[in-house]
């Protein structure tokens, strides 16, 4: 009996998947539970396993887009698993060296009628290798054929003393186009960007961060928070503190619009957007405000691990209210980020560089961090988004008070 494999519902605004890959060929026996193939929506990848055990039988090529609840496959339940196979690869093992020693044998005839002047082929190849005419050689073997050792002691014809001019070859530049396809989660982050630039009135506003007093923090402790946490202390787990205090303090940055009515939310649901071999993905840290450091930092290392190796599932990169950015990872200064749909807001991080600061009327050398904020003009002022900038900094720069909630 055939039985048909359907690609599963996997999300309520999911409607087609495409085929990442095959793991199983068309005609292999598969086992029940066995991992078939890798499907890719827009959102995330997932595993799609085999319902019974059986012969496959594809019905969509890799790269292939499907719908929702249509087959993809299906498995013939009456096949028998094969037999160990190990003996007869032997033997055609076996058979493959024979024949291909059999034309060795044959190249060297047991009566060789050679004409005159013919070379054996191994004498063809080493004049062949000296540049010498074979007609230009006396051949001391039977009936004048030419021998290896002809072809060995063969002297390489004297060059002109007119040199020639080398032709010059023409300069070869690569000008190749190559085209792939967009994959389902690439035209999902598109469209969304294009629809946040559009349909919301984003606008940017900066400061930026003296890092000292979190990098002492962190010089002084991190080995100790290692030892006892078993993770690193990083920057995120900082910024997401100070973050989830700015948005007590300034909830419209942590609300949604909603048709007519601004939705507040009274927790913070905090995206990390991460870089995954497949484009931008933005897993979220639930319930941001009453994790400690340690656990942020394990909560981003988990996320950010499952990410990298495409494991994300849908509901852990659905539902946020604000969104962390970090470009300073590749080394950008300054950039202006967009906002994540259906959220308000975004904190973009950048890299940190040395430079002159006047601090208490003289000039010191401090590490430095620019930091953007992008909101959505319609639900939050500009003294809000420049209020919750301050108090992002005013925290990071005074860590002291993540600690005491003050």
């Amino acid at each position: 009996m055939a039985l048909e494999i359907k690609v599963p519902a996997v999300g309520e605004s999911i409607t087609e998947v495409t085929v990442s890959q095959w793991l199983k060929n068309d005609g292999d026996y598969v086992e029940m539970d066995e991992v078939i193939c890798e499907l890719e929506s827009d959102k995330a990848t997932f595993e799609l396993n085999a319902e019974a055990s059986g012969v496959l039988k594809t019905m969509a090529g890799e790269g292939d887009t499907i719908e929702v609840g249509a087959v993809i496959c299906s498995i013939d339940t009456d096949a028998s698993a094969p037999a160990s196979t190990a003996p007869e690869k032997s033997e055609e093992k076996a058979a493959v060296i024979e024949e291909k020693a059999a034309p060795a044998k044959e190249s060297t005839p047991a009566n060789s009628n050679y004409a005159s002047g013919t070379p054996s082929p191994a004498a063809g190849k080493i004049l062949t290798e000296k540049g010498i005419d074979p007609a230009s050689v006396n051949g001391t073997g039977k009936d004048g054929r030419i021998t290896k050792e002809d072809a060995l002691n063969a002297s390489s014809p004297a060059k002109s003393s007119k040199t020639e001019t080398p032709a010059v070859a023409p300069s070869v530049f690569g000008r190749e186009v190559r085209e792939e396809k967009m994959s389902n989660l690439r035209k999902t982050v598109a469209k969304r960007l294009v629809s946040a630039k559009n349909e919301t009135a984003m606008l940017t506003t900066f400061n930026e961060v003296d890092m000292k007093p979190i990098m002492d923090i962190r010089k002084k402790y991190k080995e100790a928070f290692k030892e006892k946490h078993e993770i690193g202390l990083g920057f995120m787990s900082f910024f997401t503190k100070a973050i989830c205090e700015a948005l007590k303090e300034y909830p419209s940055v942590n609300a949604y619009i909603n048709g007519e009515n601004i939705e507040f939310h009274d927790y913070c649901d905090i995206s990390i957007a991460v870089s995954a071999p497949k484009g931008l993905v933005v897993p979220v840290i639930r319930n941001a405000e009453s994790l400690s450091l340690a656990e942020i930092e394990k909560e981003v290392s988990r996320l950010a691990g499952k990410a990298r190796d495409n494991k994300l599932s849908i509901e852990e990169m659905t539902g946020g209210t604000f969104t962390i950015t970090n470009g300073g990872v590749f080394g950008s200064m300054m950039s202006t980020p967009i906002i994540n749909p259906p959220q308000s807001a975004i904190l973009g991080m950048h890299n940190i560089v040395e430079r002159p600061m006047a601090i208490n009327g003289e000039v010191v050398i401090r590490p430095m961090m620019y930091v953007a904020l992008s909101y959505d003009h319609r639900i939050i002022d500009g003294r809000e988004s420049v209020s919750f900038l301050v108090k992002v900094k005013q925290l990071l720069e005074d860590p002291v008070r993540l600690m005491l909630g003050v």
